[in-house]
């Protein structure tokens, strides 16, 4: 049985700082990237990082296999744009990878904003990451900037999506 449930204010957040580290580790070796040289990154994640973002009221929500948590998502209202909210942190552990889990997030995540009035949702990701770019655009984002950043070893690029 597959799962997709909010994770509540206090619920032990260790599973999923595991998930995402390792969810994004992938992504940490194949850029070169390290705590050193991109210390933001979710391959680099800790606990207290994110009880923050939990505190500071980004929902979180946790794609469960048979009772097993092998999936995490994070979604964040924006506070400029009143009906935009970007998704975060998207995570599946490599194991459980192209089997549809990350279509299955996003496409909860972005019910879950619909259902809150959002109008549009809008995602990070390291530019040359080619695969995930390609990925995000069958799911029906678009390229909506490219930026650079002095403390960051590569360029982001903005996705976007408009909802109905």
């Amino acid at each position: 049985m597959i799962t997709i449930a909010e994770i509540k204010l206090g619920e032990d957040l260790k599973p999923f700082v595991n998930i995402i580290r390792y969810s994004f580790q992938t992504v940490a070796d194949e850029f070169g990237l390290t705590e050193e040289n991109n210390p933001t990154n979710p391959a680099f994640i800790d606990l207290g990082k994110l009880i923050r973002l939990q505190n500071e009221a980004v929902c979180f929500y946790k794609l469960m296999v048979e009772k097993k948590p092998v999936g995490f998502i994070a979604i964040e209202e924006s506070k400029e744009e009143k009906t935009t909210y970007y998704i975060e942190k998207v995570s599946v552990l490599p194991d459980f990878r192209h089997k549809g889990f990350g279509k299955m997030l996003i496409d909860f995540a972005s019910q879950q904003i619909h259902n809150r009035g959002g109008r549009k949702i809008s995602v990070a990701l390291i530019n040359d990451n080619l695969q995930l770019k390609r990925w995000y655009t069958k799911l029906g984002y678009k390229v909506a900037g490219l930026k650079n950043f002095h403390r960051l070893p590569f360029s982001v690029c903005f996705m976007a999506k408009e909802l109905a």
